[in-house]
């Protein structure tokens, strides 16, 4: 991954303005700048708290209110912080990851102490591994109680020390202001969730501080040596093939990446759920890599001899084989760049490593390629580029129905016990062709979102929102009404199957209420845990084990139960007219909409063949053995 672009343009109010000395005590129209000396001043640790996250511009926190919180969520209506009041905590966490991820702004997750907090956990990992800075903030039982085993009383450091790059408690109330400013600057600068974790009994206290001065720290474009070495090895390929990652789209190098591209008449691959990391209408895109990607990416790279992966740790997920392709080319040569030095060379081996932030790169490779980079192969390579597109398109757009594995049979049962009902691909297809051009897509974890994933194309970054590699169930609803907030004049389309929604179907009952904006929310009703279902027709024999879901569940019932609109469509007729509608709605009168999209039983590919076997029966399981 690669950070400095969106720290960089999060930072313009961190750059001294006009004539002022970075020594200076400085205020700008009363607001205090940051990386400007303040004077001390008499203040409580709430008002210390707040003051400072108005110093950074974090105007957006997502929680459900308690006691332990309430000294500073007091002020947030005079600080001009909006608090977005959730229905569960894990969702909140969600909502302040789609938030970031399509804003760039930091926000902030805050709960009850306790049984509050120990929910932020999921939503924490998946934006730790989905690389977004956010501030988290975990008020603690009262110091003077902690240890007793009190009430709500948990170790909120130890629950989230693998989940954030950073965290830190306030040891005195004075501290606080230094403190938050540093989880703060840590969860830019690490591009990942930090953790404040603060006594709750350090509220109300009143002292005399500064308020802290915050540093910018700039990114680098790489070693010189490293750089050198990479433009020439692309300089002499007669394949190169660009794979961007996660980083191209956090430090703002999607532009310098086309005009890397464009030089070298490079194919562009996207990583695993990153569809938006560069724009799907270019010549050169060549879609995602992964599962249920897009053949003509995985053919293109398969026939690299030099692959520069631009921000991005390569994850395993990402070039794992599919469609019973091994695409990753295993005698290529490859340059590998990420901010994180830890990551580089972690999965593939690598011929050059460069620790950088990926535009910064792009652009150095970019200056130093000499004036016959690319020129080997260059029409036979865009020839083939255009060819692949054209093939893959054209087998996508008559991709009706699911396979089934050489010796199973459940997608024909499925197709032929439920003859008049929508596959998912018909739907996907359906949905894409009345898709907004601009609008911000979520997705889920599930086999129906899954077999989308060659779909979407983006002509900008910041548009997609998929779970990450932490992949959790439940993140397409939440993380689009985070969306949203950031967003409010860009249709917002979110995408989960009927399991997965399941788990964050409690938010029906907070997003209509008060101002909270208008979302549309579509729902593949299969009645089935697809993923675990296919792998058990694979695996175990139709042996299903908790793999049904309630058929008499009405999830478009539910929506208009909560007061929103809910349709249900069993048609590509009726899908269309769905989606069309229900975006006018949202962005004319805003309206949220849950679309239940009635799909038939058929099962894309399993998440992980890579990780699956059949079992073997040693001693035997009976249940004529169970103890009465």
């Amino acid at each position: 991954m690669a950070l400095s672009r969106m720290t960089r343009s999060m930072c313009d109010a961190m750059r001294p303005i006009g004539s002022l000395s970075a020594r200076q005590f400085a205020t700008v129209n009363g607001k205090p700048l940051h990386g400007q000396r303040k004077p001390a001043m008499r203040m409580t640790t709430e008002e210390a708290f707040v003051k400072t996250l108005q110093m950074h511009g974090i105007k957006n926190a997502f929680g459900i209110i308690g006691s332990a919180m309430m000294p500073i969520s007091d002020l947030f209506p005079a600080a001009g912080i909006k608090f977005w009041d959730c229905a569960h905590e894990c969702n909140a966490g969600m909502m302040a990851d789609g938030y970031t991820r399509t804003t760039g702004k930091m926000s902030m997750m805050i709960a009850q102490n306790g049984p509050g907090i120990t929910n932020f956990v999921t939503p924490v990992k998946t934006a730790y591994w989905n690389h977004t800075p956010l501030l988290l903030v975990t008020p603690q039982a009262a110091n003077k109680t902690i240890g007793q085993g009190g009430f709500q009383e948990v170790e909120q450091l130890a629950m989230f020390k693998d989940t954030v790059c950073y965290q830190e408690e306030v040891r005195d109330p004075t501290r606080i202001c230094e403190v938050l400013n540093r989880v703060i600057e840590k969860a830019y600068h690490c591009s990942a969730p930090a953790q404040i974790n603060i006594p709750r009994d350090f509220w109300t206290q009143v002292v005399d501080m500064s308020l802290p001065t915050g540093v910018k720290l700039e990114r680098g474009a790489g070693g010189a040596a490293s750089t050198k070495a990479a433009a020439e090895m692309l300089a002499e390929a007669k394949f190169p093939v660009i794979l961007n990652g996660a980083g191209v789209i956090l430090s703002g190098a999607v532009d310098a990446s086309v005009k890397l591209a464009e030089r070298l008449s490079a194919p562009v691959c996207c990583n695993y759920q990153h569809n938006d990391a560069f724009p799907g209408d270019h010549p050169l895109h060549m879609g995602p890599l992964g599962y249920n990607g897009s053949k003509a990416a995985m053919e293109a790279i398969s026939k690299a001899d030099v692959v520069l992966a631009l921000g991005t740790r390569l994850n395993p997920f990402s070039t794992l084989p599919c469609y019973g392709m091994e695409y990753w080319p295993k005698d290529a040569k490859l340059i590998q760049v990420d901010i994180n030095s830890d990551r580089i060379g972690l999965t593939k081996p690598v011929d050059v490593g460069i620790q950088g932030d990926a535009g910064l790169v792009a652009e150095a490779l970019l200056a130093a390629l000499p004036p016959s980079a690319g020129d080997a192969g260059r029409t036979e390579r865009l020839k083939l580029v255009e060819e692949k597109k054209q093939a893959w398109g054209k087998e996508l757009e008559g991709m009706d129905h699911e396979l089934d594995d050489e010796g199973t049979t459940w997608n024909k049962r499925a197709r032929e016990a439920q003859p008049n009902r929508l596959s998912p691909r018909q739907a996907w297809r359906a949905i894409m062709r009345v898709m907004p051009k601009d609008a911000i897509m979520s997705s889920d974890i599930g086999n129906n979102c899954a077999i989308g994933n060659a779909y979407p194309s983006f002509p900008s970054p910041r548009k997609y929102l998929a779970p990450g590699l932490f992949g959790p169930c439940g993140y397409g609803f939440p993380s689009i009404l985070g969306a949203k907030v950031g967003n409010p004049s860009v249709p917002v389309v979110g995408f989960a199957g009927d399991g997965a929604f399941g788990i964050s179907v409690n938010e029906l009952t907070a997003c209509g209420r008060g101002d909270w904006p208008g979302v549309t929310m579509v729902v593949f009703r299969n009645y089935q845990w697809g993923a675990e279902k296919r792998n058990t027709t694979l695996w175990y024999q139709d042996n299903f084990v908790g793999t049904e879901l309630n058929a008499g569940v009405e999830y478009a019932e539910m929506a208009k139960a909560c007061g929103l609109k809910g349709i249900k469509a069993e048609s590509v007729e009726e899908l269309e007219k769905a989606v069309t509608s229900a975006i006018e709605g949202q962005m004319q009168r805003n309206e949220t909409t849950l679309i239940e999209v009635v799909l038939n039983q058929e099962l894309g590919e399993p998440f992980r063949r890579d990780a699956m076997k059949p079992p073997v029966e040693i001693a035997k399981i009976h249940a004529s053995d169970m103890c009465e």
